[in-house]
């Protein structure tokens, strides 16, 4: 039977908290507290949707087992209590869909568990459609709505709103939005990322002061909200 979620902690305190958490919203799971361990659970088919995974496990570094937990097929979220950007920005270019920073909340973290779940089940389809927490994006009409009402954007901006809701809930790298939406030449021009972000959030932040919708992530990137 396919389990939800995949535990790879090291620290059994870590692992009983997410297990309780997880048992609390009715998440199967299993767990590893070593790479070896999380490996041989991951190819068990079918093989669990979703791991979250600690980076400082016992045998190997968990960046050297995350792109093969990716090939798998399962959506990582990355547990760390390392907050150097660099890793952080590694550890999504090999793979990881999200990154939790410990201490963390755990009714956060199992939003994010929640959505990574949804993905799997229904990814969404590169269609003209999409929806995302609190409003939606229409490509082919170029509107739109947020909390019911329709918001007016510059094609810039309605680029970058596109961009974050492809991967809800997920962060979006600054240099991968740059190439997105102003094209490889400029991956590095991050005023140009601050800028837009910044006026996009004028329109569709109740607070733009105090965003919930478009979340930055300190050096890394931004995330669009899932709830």
């Amino acid at each position: 039977m396919r389990k939800d979620v995949l535990i790879v902690d090291d620290e059994p305190a870590i692992r009983r908290l997410l297990t309780g958490a997880l048992d609390r919203v009715g998440l199967t799971h299993c767990e590893a507290a070593t790479a070896v361990e999380a490996l041989k659970l991951a190819s068990r088919q079918p093989s669990p949707l979703v791991a979250l995974l600690d980076l400082g496990l016992p045998d190997r570094d968990g960046l050297e087992i995350l792109p093969q937990l990716a090939a798998f097929g399962l959506s990582i979220i990355v547990l760390t209590a390392r907050d150097a950007t660099a890793e952080k920005v590694a550890a999504l270019d090999l793979g990881a869909d999200d990154f939790v920073t410990k201490p963390f909340d755990s009714e956060e973290l199992l939003a994010r568990v929640r959505s990574a779940i949804r993905r799997k089940a229904g990814p969404l389809a590169d269609g003209a459609a999409r929806e995302f927490h609190q409003g939606s994006i229409d490509r082919q009409a170029h509107r739109v709505q947020i909390r019911g009402a329709q918001v007016e954007l510059t094609p810039r901006e309605f680029n970058l709103l596109w961009a974050l809701s492809d991967r809800p809930g997920r962060v979006m790298t600054h240099q991968s939005l740059l190439e997105t939406v102003w094209g490889e030449a400029h991956r590095d021009d991050l005023d140009y990322l601050r800028a837009a972000v910044r006026s996009l959030r004028k329109k569709v932040e109740i607070d733009p002061a105090s965003p919930k919708l478009i979340v930055n992530e300190p050096g890394v990137g931004y995330r669009i909200a899932v709830a």
